[in-house]
């Protein structure tokens, strides 16, 4: 690490980058990198359109499963339809961490 990676820490620590901290916490909770998931999550709307956007959100990323969370079981098996559609879009963005889709429909509050 370079003097402009690191800066000393008031408390006496390093600092280190954002992107690998981030990258330490994702692999910790079994997530794909931060490339991955910042593909999956950051281009959703992109991605899926803003109609389904609006009714499904991708809420985490797991050895290869996309969990989303939809509000209304309709929307559930719709997405089962739209699987296939989906991984191949994110295949062509270059994403390979997706394998397979897993919905979940959100309680109401």
């Amino acid at each position: 690490m370079n003097g402009d990676e690191r800066r000393n820490d008031p408390e006496g620590g390093d600092m280190r980058p954002l992107s690998r901290a981030l990258g330490r916490v994702l692999k910790s909770l079994r997530g794909a990198d931060v490339g991955s998931t910042a593909t999956v999550f950051g281009r959703w709307t992109d991605l899926v359109g803003e109609s389904v956007a609006a009714h499904v959100k991708p809420v985490k990323l797991d050895r290869g499963t996309l969990v989303v969370e939809v509000d209304d079981p309709a929307w559930a098996t719709q997405m089962r339809f739209l699987e296939a559609d989906l991984l191949s879009r994110l295949r062509d963005t270059g994403e390979m961490a997706v394998e397979r889709l897993e919905m979940r429909v959100r309680r109401p509050r």
